[in-house]
Formats: C-alpha cells, sequence, structure tokens
C-alpha cells in the first residue's frame, strides 16, 4: 500500500524504534513507516491501519511492538479473536500486563463475559498503574452490563477514582460509564449529575456527554449545514414555480396574440373578398321599358 512522501518512520516511539533496531536498517524503516500509518488512521480509518498493520506483521512478526499494533488495528475493526491473539503474543514476547484490560475486553466481544470477569480478579491486575486499573474496571462494569446485571455495574464503576475531585486522563470516561449505567437503571436524575461531571472532565471531547446531557434536559440540536440545503431545496423549488408560472403566463399571452392574430386575418379575408367581388353592370337589354 502507498505511503506519504511526509511518512519517515521517525514519528514512532523511542521504545518501539528501539525494538526494530534488530531489524536491517531498510526492512526497520519499512515497518516503522507501515506502524506511523496504523497509528494515524486506526481512528478515522480502522480498515486502513488494518491493512497497514498486516504489512508490518508480515514484514516483522517477531516484534512485540508489530504485534501490539497488529492486536488494536483488529481490535479497532471488532476482529476480537485475531486481536487477542496478537495481544497475546506480544504478552508472550515482553512479559508485559499492560494489554490485560484490553485482552479482557476482547473476551467480551467474543461473548464471553464471565471470562472477562475472571480476568479482573487475577493477580495480573495488581501489576496494573493506576490508568490500567481503572480500565480493568471499566471493562468488568462492561462485563456485568453484558450479564444483565446492572446494579452490580453500578456498584463496579463505585471506587475512589470516581469520587476524586481531581481531573485524570480517565475520569471523563469512568464519569460517563457510570452515568451511562445509572441511565440504563432508570436512576435519571443522578445519571443526569454524573453526565454534568463527565462533561466538566472530558476537556478533550473523548466521550459524548455533552450531547448525553442536552438529550436528557430536552434540547435539540439542528444542523446547520442541513438546513441551509433545506432552505437551498426550498428557494431552488419556489424558482422552478416561479418559471412554470412565467411560462404559462408567456403561452397564455402569446395564444391570446395568436387568437387576435386570427381574428384579424378573417376581418382581412372578408374586406378583402368584398374589394374583389366583381361589380355587374346592368344590360341594356335588362333596363326597364319606357313609358
Amino acid at each position: 500500500m502507498p505511503i506519504p512522501d511526509d511518512v519517515t518512520g521517525e514519528e514512532i516511539d523511542a521504545d518501539v524504534r528501539q525494538e526494530l533496531l534488530s531489524l536491517p536498517k531498510g526492512l526497520a524503516e519499512d515497518v516503522s513507516r507501515n506502524l506511523v500509518m496504523v497509528a494515524r488512521l486506526i481512528d478515522e480509518d480502522p480498515e486502513g491501519a488494518y491493512a497497514y498493520s498486516r504489512i508490518a506483521l508480515r514484514l516483522a512478526s517477531r516484534v512485540a511492538a508489530v504485534r501490539e499494533a497488529a492486536g488494536f488495528a483488529a481490535y479497532a475493526n471488532q476482529k476480537y479473536s485475531e486481536a487477542l491473539a496478537e495481544f497475546r503474543a506480544a504478552r508472550r514476547m515482553t512479559g508485559n500486563v499492560d494489554l490485560w484490560p484490553v485482552m479482557a475486553d476482547c473476551e467480551r466481544g467474543l461473548g464471553r463475559p464471565e471470562k472477562a470477569l475472571d480476568m479482573a480478579g487475577a493477580p495480573e491486575v495488581h501489576k496494573l498503574d493506576k490508568a490500567g486499573q481503572v480500565e480493568m474496571r471499566l471493562v468488568a462494569a462492561g462485563a456485568r452490563r453484558d450479564m444483565g446485571q446492572l446494579d452490580a455495574a453500578i456498584v463496579t464503576l463505585q471506587s475512589p477514582e470516581l469520587a476524586s475531585n481531581s481531573v485524570q486522563p480517565w475520569t471523563a470516561r469512568l464519569r460517563y460509564a457510570y452515568a451511562d449505567a445509572l441511565l440504563a437503571a432508570g436512576r435519571e436524575d443522578e445519571a443526569r449529575e454524573w453526565f454534568a461531571k463527565a462533561v466538566e472532565s472530558d476537556k478533550d471531547g473523548s466521550t459524548d456527554a455533552s450531547d448525553r446531557l442536552a438529550e436528557l434536559d430536552g434540547v435539540e440540536f439542528v444542523d446547520a449545514l442541513v438546513e441551509d440545503e433545506d432552505e437551498v431545496e426550498v428557494a431552488t423549488e419556489a424558482e422552478a414555480e416561479d418559471e412554470i408560472d412565467a411560462e404559462d403566463e408567456i403561452d397564455a399571452e402569446d395564444e391570446i396574440e395568436t387568437e387576435d392574430d386570427d381574428e384579424d386575418d378573417d376581418d382581412f379575408d372578408i374586406v378583402e373578398a368584398e374589394q374583389t367581388k366583381p361589380v355587374v353592370e346592368a344590360d341594356d337589354d335588362d333596363e326597364a321599358p319606357r313609358g
């Protein structure tokens, strides 16, 4: 697949670049450029990112960073079985537990929420950093909801991280998940409160909390572009009707003029006929007898 000229491969993280040092220079450059394309496209064009990840995987399947990138690309395309296999391979290579939460979420995607809950209680969770532990909590709550256990999902999300007033990278998503679970359980007033808190902490727009809050408040947003298009369409229809009316008026006037012309022609024919009518002179034989 083509790669833009501005992609050099130097854009990747230093840790990944270090892993690629085990490859020949030219090969390492090709792999790194494909990994850059995976990172660039994974949010807006998951299918494109997946295609580039397969190329990188074909070139360097023994590099853990490549297996991890391939896993995330598959995950973004909901290819959960494939993603789980790649994450497991990357973990075997590195011994790192950072991928544990997303591996558990793959189990959810495969319809195995019970397995995800088992992973949430595994010793590996204690080795995760704070962000990883919060992510694991989100996955566990999702698994509870998959199993129809709404109250348990709400309790799972109740944590010191949720109650904290400090804003961390995970705060908005945690508050959003809690608000969504409350709403699913029919606790609308509490859900509104937590959606509002999610909006306060969502500085980069990672959730649609503001839209959900507006929906609860009964606020409707109108797409200005669609509205303009509708106005243009109405105006165009009105112009078309005006043109049709104008054409009808012109046709009517032409018809009237045509009728007048026909009448004038008839009058002209009568006059012409009278003018050309032969004059009959009296014959001498027809003169009256004189007395």
